[in-house]
């Protein structure tokens, strides 16, 4: 993302130490970082969504249909 390769990303039961670092690089370069419901428990689910901010909005909208409650929190 930081690059300019990738619009948006999103991963499933990630821990930490798997996107700390990447993270930072992201948000340094403008990215939001958020889970999937645009919160930030990101850090204790490991479910993660990053991207621009409009980019980012679009998942979540689309995600959210499709995802399970479970996933949801």
């Amino acid at each position: 993302m930081a690059t300019g390769r990738v619009d948006g990303y999103f991963e499933l039961s990630l821990k930490p130490w798997d996107f700390a670092a990447g993270e930072l690089i992201a948000r340094e370069a403008g990215a939001i970082v958020c889970d999937f419901t645009g919160g930030h428990n990101y850090m204790s689910t490991g479910n993660i969504v990053a991207g621009n901010p409009r980019v980012v909005k679009a998942m979540l909208a689309n995600m959210r249909d499709e995802l399970s409650d479970a996933l949801k929190r």
